[in-house]
Parts: C-alpha cells; structure tokens; sequence
C-alpha cells in the first residue's frame, strides 16, 4: 500500500527531503552526447521529480553518484594530512538492476578484505529509491541475470497519471510525507518480466578456456578505449592521482579516480611485466570475471544484464554475442 501524489504534492516531498539529502536521478543533458546536437541520460542532482527520465535506459549507471569519476580523499601538506569534509546524504533514485549493482559494489568494498573507508562513509549516508520498470529497454537482458526484482530498497516510485505512485519501507522517508495530502492507493510494482534478448549463461567451461582461440578475434577488434567499464554499474577499479598546487609544490589532494582493465598499460607493474598483453587478453579478464570467476568466487553474478557495454562499444563488440559462445564452448544453457 502507498500513495499516490500530484504534482504539486510531489514537488512539497522533494522540497522535504532535498533538505535533509542531495537527490540523485537519472536526467537528461541536452547537446551533452557525443554530438551537440544529441543528449545525455545520466544521474544528477534533481530539481524536481518531473526531470526522471523513464522511457530511456541512463547512458551511464549510478555509480558515480557513490564513487565519483574523480574523488578527492585527502589534503596534505609539508606536514599533515587532512580529511575532505562529510558530504549531505544522499537519495537515490535507481531501477532494480542497479540496486543488484549495489549489492555488488557492497561486496567488493566491504566484505572483501578490508573496508574502503570512503565507499562506507557514502554507503552508509545514502538511500535508495527504486524505479519501476514497466518495460524492457535496448539490449537489457536482467530477467536472464536475475535482476528485474528487488526487495532491498527504502522506497518505489512509478508515475502515474497527473503524478506519481510511491510506497516507503524507510521510516525517516516515510515523516517526510507527513501532513501532505496524498491519498493511499494499493498498486503492484512494476518490473520486467521478459527482455527481447535472452542471454545464456556458462556454467562448466573447460580449464583451458583463457587459451580458446574465440579471444583472438577481440585482440583485432578491441581499441582498448575503456568505455564499457565506464558505463558498467559493478565495475570497482580504480587508479590513484596526487595533484601538487601551483602556489605551494609541497601541498596538495590525493584523488581517486577511475580506471580501466581494457585500457593499455593498466595490468603493468614494475620490470616492464605485463600480465595482460593485448586487447584479446583483456576482453577475456572482463567477461570471465563478469560471468563466471566472480561467481565461483561469491555465488552469484558479476554482471547485472543492464547491457550499458552493449550500447556503448565504438567498435560493436557484442558482449552478449561472447556469452552465447562461452556457452556453446563448455557450458549449460541457462535461458530466460
């Protein structure tokens, strides 16, 4: 059971609630795209519930709005080092296989090892508010990951007609609903429940699979650009940068900035070894991590079935195509 808000009454709740929380939602950029005539959907702050963008997949995951492209971690100087101020809570607005993605990253950051001091201070000072999905989008293929239902989230919003249908399960969401008029409504959440791309899914590969000639073709394919790490929700690496101001070279910020497997030079270490020589040999690192090592590993999937890779690639590489081989090679067939 929740309740159904107009407009006006939707816009008193964002008020509410941009007080306490700086509220994240994928928008439109217009002439943002590749060209200036062309758009981008990505997450930015909102100005009001009217800016979600429903009827497009965001060209790139939420993400960045708990781990920014760039993020500084740290001052120093000659002598000491200081902490960046806390930052104002966070709501987020997210369809359900991104909420699979947080899961993701929690388990990266948080139960791997140690604790990454600033993914938890973010994760724990954010909220997350899932968007309905009442269709499948371009090459989606969740229901064949598991990920077009999710139960792990502080609310649901879907629009309706004149407003929007919201249901709270977050108590300190559900006070800022208080004293507006909202009438209650009894509504079923809306996912998906059959993508046009049914994605099967390796289960047995052979041990020599890393060796299969089916890698050759990406070494001629692959320019290494980096892109569909960009756009992945569950993709973590990262690289670290120290910048020196111009006033003082001894002072300055630590920044933490993304990273790419698919980018040269990113698995070289010291002595001029590199593990991972050429654009073939990364593809195969990205895809067996993504759909098999990570889930020997935690017992579930890496990838979450968004397609962002899909749509993003310059040079058309199919990623779901590479699946469907994985799994004429040695696996069982695990379909929508």
């Amino acid at each position: 059971m929740g309740n159904l808000f107009n407009i006006e009454t939707a816009s008193c709740l964002l008020e509410k609630l941009q007080k306490e929380y700086d509220v994240y939602g994928p928008k439109r950029f217009p002439g943002d795209g590749c060209f200036s005539d062309t758009d981008t959907v990505r997450y930015g702050i909102l100005n009001s519930l009217e800016e979600l963008v429903w009827d497009k997949k965001s060209d790139y995951s939420f993400k960045e709005t708990l781990l920014p492209i760039s993020d500084t971690i740290m001052y120093f100087t000659e002598s000491s080092t200081k902490l960046p101020e806390p930052k104002k809570k966070r709501l987020i607005f997210l369809r359900s296989c991104e909420l699979h993605a947080l899961k993701r990253l929690d388990e990266i950051y948080l139960r791997n090892g140690a604790v990454d001091y600033y993914y938890q201070e973010a994760r724990k000072n954010a909220k997350f508010i899932l968007m309905g999905c009442e269709h499948s989008f371009e090459s989606c293929f969740c229901v064949s990951m598991g990920t077009n239902q999710s139960d792990g989230y502080d609310a649901y919003i879907h629009p309706e007609k004149d407003g929007f249908y919201l249901e709270f399960k977050d108590d300190e969401l559900k006070k800022s609903a208080q004293g507006l008029s909202a009438p209650q409504k009894d509504s079923k959440i809306q996912y998906v429940s059959e993508n046009e791309e049914k994605v099967c899914l390796p289960v047995h590969l052979p041990e020599d699979i890393g060796l299969h000639e089916m890698w050759q073709e990406y070494a001629g394919r692959c320019i290494g650009c980096g892109r569909c790490n960009f756009v992945c929700p569950t993709c973590t690496c990262f690289t670290m940068q120290d910048i020196f101001y111009r006033d003082n070279e001894n002072a300055g910020e630590r920044r933490r900035v993304w990273a790419s497997c698919q980018v040269d030079g990113y698995s070289d270490i010291a002595g001029g070894i590199r593990f991972r020589k050429d654009q073939g040999e990364r593809m195969r690192f990205k895809v067996l991590h993504k759909v098999y090592n990570y889930k020997n590993r935690f017992g579930y999937h890496m990838c979450v079935g968004c397609g962002r890779c899909e749509n993003v690639c310059p040079e058309y590489i199919s990623y779901i195509h590479c699946l469907h081989k994985l799994s004429e090679i040695g696996g069982q067939k695990n379909e929508q």
